[in-house]
């Protein structure tokens, strides 16, 4: 194992350029396998998890649901706000910002920057929630694209870019995570559900984090400063690829209900004006049948 590892990151290196040695020893950081491997378990379990459970009753999970999402909001927040008056205090350029600037703030930006990429594997549970709870529907193709891509891509960031430009997504999407992961942590208990107004914006605040990023990488394309070009053009190609996906999602789910729930209207349904159907409120039936995106 250990001639293969030496291999692969002779290899990796080789086509890459030399890795970052500031982050030598830390937890996942020195082989790629274990990230892969930890990848792999994931499609397995999202395969082999729905045939385990057809047969089974769901698992209720509120409680879980409750301490993971707002344990996720909290991190999420410190990530937020560590990269931010990290970033502000220590002069990072916004435009273009290289990976070896003031040792002090780099070093602060990689160690929360670790976490990020932690955060990714932590996030596996939010399919692990689905499969348990039998909501199977809620794990599409962009559920698992988004959550297996992104801990193997900030395993190589972490290897090559831990630092500099790489900061702006991480920050962006930490913030967008609070908003999430607060609504999922509060939506699980039944009592607070009503008084929620905020999913509707998830979509959009994570479209705009997305045409935010794309934007400022394009920025260092623009002004170079010596962050390595290619990984530029790489995250500019994975931003379109979210922008696609999400946009998707998002008619999906919003602007066609919109317009089937405007033709009911217009048609004198009894759902659209009396505001229930079977005895459930229209609205909570609507949003039981939304999907998740994270």
């Amino acid at each position: 194992m250990e001639t293969f590892n030496h291999k692969l990151n002779t290899y990796l290196e080789s086509w890459m350029g030399p890795r970052d040695q500031r982050v030598r020893g830390w937890l996942l950081l020195d082989n790629y396998p274990p990230t892969f491997a930890l990848t792999v378990m994931y499609l397995l379990i999202v395969w082999m998890g729905p045939k385990y459970m057809k047969h089974r009753q769901p698992y209720s999970c509120r409680g879980l649901l409750v301490l993971y999402n707002l344990g996720l909001t909290l991190l999420s927040f410190y990530m937020f706000y560590e990269l931010v008056t990290a970033v502000w205090h220590g002069g990072y350029n916004f435009y273009c910002q290289d990976t070896h600037s003031a040792q002090e703030v780099d070093n602060k930006i990689i160690n929360v920057l670790w976490w990020y990429y932690f955060s990714k594997l932590i996030e596996f549970m939010d399919t692990f929630f689905f499969i348990l709870r039998k909501n199977n529907h809620q794990i599409t193709f962009l559920h698992i694209y988004h959550h297996a891509s992104m801990l193997n891509i900030w395993w190589f960031v972490m290897n090559w870019v831990p630092c500099g430009h790489s900061y702006f997504g991480a920050s962006l999407n930490s913030f967008v995570h609070v908003v999430m992961y607060s609504y999922y942590g509060l939506s699980a208990v039944p009592a607070i559900r009503p008084y929620l107004w905020w999913k509707k914006y998830i979509t959009q605040f994570q479209l705009i984090q997305f045409f935010l990023t794309m934007s400022q990488t394009m920025c260092a394309v623009v002004w170079p400063c010596g962050f390595p070009m290619g990984w530029l053009y790489f995250q500019i190609s994975y931003m379109v690829t979210l922008i696609i996906l999400f946009s998707n999602f998002y008619i999906q789910t919003y602007k066609k209900h919109s317009g089937s729930l405007k033709k009911e209207h217009q048609n004198g349904s009894t759902a659209s004006t009396n505001g229930h159907a079977n005895g459930t409120p229209s609205m909570d039936r609507t949003a039981a049948k939304k999907l998740r995106v994270d």
